[in-house]
């Protein structure tokens, strides 16, 4: 893991962002984003009745002076918007060159950092669960303000991968652990044989808005081994002999492509961003590029 996460410069920029978030902000705290809630700020939202006891600064004089009745101007109060990174920890998120799990820390990163200085509330569910790391993991489940940027950075970095993962399973429980809905962004390689469609469609139930960034590494999208090889699984520890040659090469990355691809239609139908990370390509490209123009920050 590289002593920074992120550039200075690369911070410099995404502190010129905000999250977009599609839905207004539920949270019960105060924030600086707009909500349904009506209260007191510099965000006019509606009128109603004057009734008695009613602050008299808020009173519409220009409404009396047409109308000759008293009406209450009403505000949109702002609240934060909860932000919830789902970090996919597992023994394949090792694999790569640059290794995917360090790429997903960059990006889980950029996202807390950028809502931080919104002064939005981050929560990162790590998964699979590691004892030894249980300290560290509770000091990412709630983070608040620019001033704790240090200190998330820092948490991050301490994080391991390794073991295998129920994905499914770590997206249900963030999304019935979290107190309100608000953004979710899945980073992942969905390399798991139960799937992702259950997890995925718990965060839309629970009335998330979902970024799924699918991150592979480039020896997964383009192998350049052939002859005999000898594959085991990362995470069962499963073992199966193959003969790799250049046709069996073509349809690997079909089936590559074919998985992505379905991945993505299942995405796109449900309104989630998705979003597909080679490990080896500029991390400025995702951030500064691809999340923008998606207007998942800007």
């Amino acid at each position: 893991m590289p002593e920074a996460l992120l550039s200075p410069q690369l911070l410099r920029r995404l502190e010129q962002f905000e999250l977009l978030a599609m839905r207004r902000a539920r949270s019960s705290l105060k924030g600086e984003r707009r909500s349904r809630a009506r209260g007191l700020s510099v965000e006019f939202a509606d009128h109603r009745n004057y009734v008695a006891g009613d602050d008299l600064r808020y009173l519409d004089w220009n409404l009396f002076g047409r109308l000759d009745r008293l009406f209450l101007k009403l505000y949109e109060e702002e609240r934060e918007l909860p932000v919830r990174v789902f970090l996919d920890a597992s023994e394949s998120m090792t694999f790569g060159e640059p290794r995917k799990f360090d790429f997903a820390i960059r990006v889980a990163a950029a996202v807390g950092y950028v809502a931080l200085c919104g002064f939005d509330r981050v929560a990162v569910s790590v998964f699979p669960e590691r004892p030894e790391e249980l300290p560290v993991r509770a000091a990412l489940r709630s983070v608040r303000g620019r001033q704790t940027a240090l200190g998330f950075f820092n948490n991050l970095s301490r994080l391991t991968a390794g073991g295998p993962a129920d994905l499914n399973a770590a997206l249900r429980r963030g999304a019935l652990e979290a107190r309100q809905a608000g953004m979710a962004v899945v980073l992942s390689d969905f390399l798991d044989p139960a799937g992702y469609e259950a997890g995925l469609r718990a965060l839309l139930g629970r009335g998330f808005q979902v970024t799924a960034i699918h991150i592979l590494a480039p020896e997964e999208l383009a192998p350049t081994n052939f002859g005999d090889l000898r594959l085991v699984d990362a995470e069962t520890g499963g073992m199966q002999e193959v003969t790799f040659g250049r046709y069996r090469l073509a349809a690997y990355q079909q089936t590559v492509r074919n998985y992505c691809q379905r991945l993505r239609e299942f995405c796109t139908v449900r309104g989630i961003n998705y979003f597909l990370a080679s490990s080896g390509t500029s991390i400025e490209e995702l951030l500064l590029r691809q999340l923008r123009e998606a207007e998942v920050w800007g």
